[in-house]
């Protein structure tokens, strides 16, 4: 949520900042602004509800007066979307400038306290007291230099936040920090940049600086780049990685859509995740972050999975994978109800953690929870050097690239390939997966990204003509059964995500208990009905739903004959084991969801008031 840009250079600011926004939309926002300070040392500021075209519009009269600014894309939180409420906000002097990713939770208290004290506030947001309180800092004590009192701000506030700040009397100085939000820093040629992630600035530098929980830094063209603790002001060696994305990575390479560029690029994803693990040749599965602690996870009393949204889809999927193949008991929870309902945690269970960004605020909270009880804590994320990759005791990465559309296509896909390797390894490991098994499931999930792609190219046109019918629904039903369960889950998450119809993913079994009283000729559902994993109970829901005279679209197998002949509409697939019938009927449904959101003339990339980084609580 909320996208940060900063820059110190040589460079003309205004562009530098302004690009690097549109680069952090698909993060999720509501408005957008950006400060710039003059050759006079004088702020110049613009900002408005809307998108970073409706700041340009406003702003390019800023173009070319600076070397020095920062911008922001809100994701509202404290106070309505609004030109107010919207970032860059300056303290009472106007000589300090701030933008915020995160939540200020005492922010009230301060509020009421810094009122007292005489000032003044213009807008609702949390932001706009931080700001201020760095002044009051200032004020307290005019021997108290501007980072100095940015720290001394820090150490009073409680919640999540990253920030940059500028002050009109120090030129060509940004200070940042970070608490749960992520901040990486680009090295450049004497310039430097500041993002919420590295894709602003992907094109002038190759190496940047993740700032550390708990740090920030003062970043001068004098001086460099000075990393301190915000706790007790300890200097930090800073250590400088070299950034693997390519410019390449982040443009829609002739695709209308990042989410429909990310649907067909699942093949080459799926294959990434699994090179240098998947090794059929030598019968084996290659994880290090498995195999060093494979004793903890086979002693395990059970495996708790905490995960939010889409990943947490993945993860009901790998309890599934892990409790057949390598009998652990497995629970899967939100991450966002995990922290609060005081959950039962000993040293002796394994907590799997799965995330995207690898930034997810619940699961964070949730990890920092299950590491204080004793458990063992394994990460699955896409970001490398993210805080869940940080936090975690060991790990694996999806290695699906970057994902830019909101909606999650090929990360899901790529978790689900990571917990189908671990939950094989381990059977192997265990005993529970004899070698024949072993050898026919992977020889099998080795040709998954070929079966994807014959998806792809095969049901393409056919799910987009499908979609035409369906872009007046108000509701539709997914219903799957075991493995596929939460598939219907996710389908039902995609369409509801992008489109804004109301979509809801059941058990194929349970919909006589509830949903079957919706059901009539105005009410799509999609039914997920491969050949293998009780396909006959299947063919009973589908006729159930048919004499009520519901509209079905079914997902089968190629040559399918009893659910084809009942659907409406039909789409095939290749034929799988059970087990990975989620990752193959995904896709049609990323595609179906795809494009009724088109035709109904919805944002695609950026849905209405979602974030693809939920950075806070």
């Amino acid at each position: 949520m909320c996208g940060i840009v900063g820059y110190t250079g040589f460079q003309d600011a205004y562009d530098i900042v302004i690009n690097g926004l549109r680069r952090l939309e698909y993060r999720g926002y509501d408005s957008a602004g950006i400060v710039l300070e003059d050759a006079n040392n004088k702020f110049e500021v613009e900002k408005t509800k809307g998108k970073v075209d409706d700041l340009v519009d406003i702003s390019e009269k800023l173009k070319g007066i600076a070397k020095i600014g920062m911008g922001h894309t809100r994701w509202a939180t404290h106070g309505v979307p609004s030109d107010r409420n919207s970032h860059p906000h300056l303290s009472n002097n106007g000589k300090i400038a701030i933008v915020h990713n995160g939540i200020i939770e005492n922010y009230d208290t301060i509020k009421t306290m810094l009122t007292e004290k005489g000032f003044t506030f213009k807008s609702e947001t949390d932001t706009e007291v931080l700001v201020n309180l760095i002044q009051y800092f200032m004020d307290l004590n005019p021997e108290t230099d501007f980072p100095t009192a940015v720290r001394y701000a820090l150490n009073e506030v409680y919640g999540a936040y990253a920030i940059t700040v500028m002050h009109e009397d120090h030129p060509g100085v940004l200070v940042v920090g970070r608490l749960g939000s992520p901040l990486a820093i680009g090295i450049g040629e004497k310039e430097y940049f500041i993002a919420s992630d590295a894709s602003p600035f992907v094109e002038f530098t190759k190496e940047a600086i993740y700032l550390e929980e708990g740090h920030m830094a003062t970043i001068s063209l004098e001086k460099g780049v000075d990393i301190r603790t915000i706790n007790d002001n300890s200097k930090i060696e800073p250590e400088i990685q070299e950034l693997k994305l390519s410019l390449e990575q982040i443009e829609k390479g002739g695709y209308e859509h990042f989410m429909l560029k990310e649907i067909f690029e699942q093949p080459k994803s799926i294959h990434d995740t699994m090179r240098g693990r998947l090794l059929v040749e030598e019968g084996i599965i290659k994880m290090a972050g498995i195999w060093d602690h494979v004793e903890r996870f086979k002693n395990a009393n059970r495996i708790i999975i905490i995960a939010c949204g889409t990943s947490w889809h993945a993860g009901l999927i790998g309890e599934y994978l892990i409790e057949e193949y390598a009998r652990i008991p497995v629970e899967v929870e939100y991450a966002s109800e995990f922290r609060y309902r005081n959950p039962i945690i000993t040293d002796k269970d394994v907590v799997i953690a799965i995330s995207q960004s690898g930034e997810t605020a619940d699961t964070m909270a949730a990890l920092k929870l299950a590491k204080e009880k004793g458990a063992f804590i394994y990460g699955i994320c896409n970001v490398v050097d993210s805080s869940i990759a940080r936090i975690t005791d060991a790990g694996s990465y999806t290695h699906a690239g970057p994902e830019i559309g909101v909606a999650s296509t090929k990360a899901f896909t790529a978790q689900l390939t990571i917990l189908t390797l671990i939950a094989f390894k381990l059977g192997k490991h265990n005993g529970n997966l004899g070698n024949a098994d072993f050898m026919s499931l992977i020889s099998e999930l080795d040709a998954i990204p070929k079966k994807i792609e014959e998806v792809l190219n095969t049901t393409h046109e056919l799910v987009q003509n499908i979609a035409k019918d369906f872009i007046n629904a108000t509701n539709f039903l997914y219903l799957g059964r075991g493995y596929n369960y939460p598939a219907a889950l996710e389908g039902a998450l995609k369409l509801k995500e992008i489109s804004y119809i109301h979509a809801e993913g059941y058990p194929a079994a349970e919909m006589k208990h509830g949903p079957i009283a919706l059901i009539d000729e105005n009410m799509p559902i999609v039914i997920i009905a491969p050949k293998k994993g009780h396909y006959d109970k299947i063919v009973s829901n589908v006729q159930e739903i048919k004499a009520r005279k519901g509209k079905v679209i079914a997902v089968v197998n190629k040559g399918d004959q009893q659910v084809s002949a009942m659907a409406d509409y039909v789409i095939e697939i290749p034929e799988t084991s059970e087990c990975f019938s989620p990752i193959v009927a995904s896709v049609p449904l990323q595609l179906l969801a795809y494009y009724i959101a088109v035709y109904r003339g919805a944002n695609v990339d950026q849905p209405r008031n979602l974030a693809k980084s939920v950075t806070v609580e």
